[in-house]
């Protein structure tokens, strides 16, 4: 049969010798257990037999047929006693796996009572004063399925780890997990920690950051370890900036902190993307759809957990005025005349605002910095503009709507001279988008 038995997890990750609980232990199987935050008082499953006449009787085969009971015990002078059978037990059906919420007012278990959707479901109970208890609630479809649902354990966040064989996973019963608090959709946790084979009862320490669980995996039941990866969700909603609405087939890319494109995806009919990065590393997300001015936005590094970017772009119109477009500067590198990728970004802009006014001519002004010769620097601005015209007309814009001239270093954005800081430099190495018909 089996026992209860308790180890002592150390600060430096070395786990005691197991002694049984004696106090509890009986000639009947014992186990699971869950103990509330203050360490004073236990639910644990154990067999109906424990109670009086607690079995049904099969006398054809001349068996007593029992089930698997809640129990409640309180430690008095460093010792289990009082153990008393939960009210809510019942020999038509079995209630174990108990899992009680840092606030101890909320016990999980699970039963395969009437009322259920599957084999085995999980529960739970608002547990009140002395012995007494609410009425037992089934989670829903959130949690149960059609097949076994069970080994419930609440995390001090309200996180709700529990084992499955009715959702799809790696093995027969998985490890999944779901935020009670913000009502999320129940998530496989993956490999390793799931396997081919049975892997159940998981618990999760969130002080320590430390997970155990059990595993049929080698041949046999074992308990194991792990450590989550620290990991952070970003959610991206894109909306309207006027009018809030969700912007559907919206594109999201992340860049990282080098602006490298790590991925695109695009938003659902609620506007929302959702991205798992890194912890500790900045990224940024651009948002663009079609009609409005595409944007970035930084995501600052954070220790895990989630993080929510709204993405409020401004319809296109915003950046047409009556004498140009205007845009966030289009910077060169020192030197050379190719759009950079965020030139390009940008330049997207413009292509918007020309699709949005078909009648809409443009041209376009480049200018250097004031390093190097007059005509060399009029040559590169006259590269540049070219550049930028060509890059908008490849992207369908009639060629006929848009021309380039240079300027050189003759119109500086800021007059500084032979004594430019390399800030000053880049601001002034520009384009602008004059509107010469709307």
């Amino acid at each position: 049969f089996l026992d209860l038995y308790m180890a002592t997890y150390n600060a430096n990750g070395t786990i005691s010798e197991p002694t049984p609980v004696s106090d509890v232990n009986s000639k009947w199987h014992d186990g699971p257990a869950a103990i509330t935050a203050d360490g004073n008082t236990m639910y644990f499953a154990s067999e109906s037999f424990k109670e009086s006449r607690q079995f049904e009787r099969d006398r054809e085969n001349n068996l007593k047929i029992g089930q698997v009971y809640l129990f409640k015990a309180t430690k008095e002078n460093g010792k289990w006693s009082n153990i008393k059978a939960v009210p809510f037990n019942d020999k038509k059906y079995s209630t174990g796996n108990p899992s009680i919420s840092k606030d101890g007012k909320t016990l999980y278990f699970s039963s395969d009572r009437e009322g259920g959707m599957g084999g085995t479901d999980i529960w739970k109970v608002e547990v009140k004063d002395g012995n007494t208890y609410g009425t037992p609630e089934n989670l829903g479809p959130k949690v149960n399925t059609d097949g076994r649902e069970s080994f419930p354990s609440i995390t001090d966040d309200n996180k709700l780890y529990f084992s499955s064989d009715g959702r799809k996973g790696f093995g027969s019963l998985d490890i999944f997990v779901i935020d009670l608090a913000k009502g999320t959709d129940a998530m496989n946790v993956g490999l390793p920690v799931n396997s081919p084979k049975d892997d159940f009862a998981f618990s999760f320490n969130t002080s320590k950051n430390i997970g155990f669980f059990s595993s049929n995996r080698a041949g046999i039941d074992n308990l194991y370890s792990a450590t989550p990866v620290c990991g952070v969700e970003a959610i991206v909603m894109v909306r309207d900036a006027v009018t809030g609405k969700a912007l559907a087939s919206a594109k999201v890319a992340i860049l990282d902190e080098r602006s490298n494109v790590i991925e695109t995806r695009t938003a659902g009919a609620d506007g929302k993307v959702t991205y798992n990065i890194d912890c500790d590393r900045a990224y940024t997300v651009q948002a663009s759809v079609e009609g409005y001015e595409n944007k970035a936005f930084p995501v600052a590094k954070t220790k895990g957990g989630q993080v929510n970017i709204s993405a409020d772009l401004n319809p296109i119109e915003k950046i047409v005025t009556e004498n140009e477009v205007v845009l966030n500067s289009i910077y060169f590198e020192f030197n050379k005349s190719n759009i950079t990728r965020e030139g390009a970004f940008e330049l997207d802009k413009l292509v918007e605002a020309m699709k949005a006014n078909p009648n809409m001519v443009i041209m376009a002004k480049g200018h250097t910095d004031s390093r190097g010769s007059d005509s060399y620097n009029m040559a590169l601005s006259n590269r540049r503009a070219k550049a930028t015209v060509q890059y908008v007309i490849s992207k369908g814009i009639a060629k006929a709507r848009i021309s380039g001239q240079g300027y050189g270093e003759s119109e500086p954005k800021v007059s500084c001279g032979d004594n430019c800081t390399e800030e000053q430099h880049a601001q002034n190495r520009r384009s602008e988008f004059l509107i010469v018909k709307k």
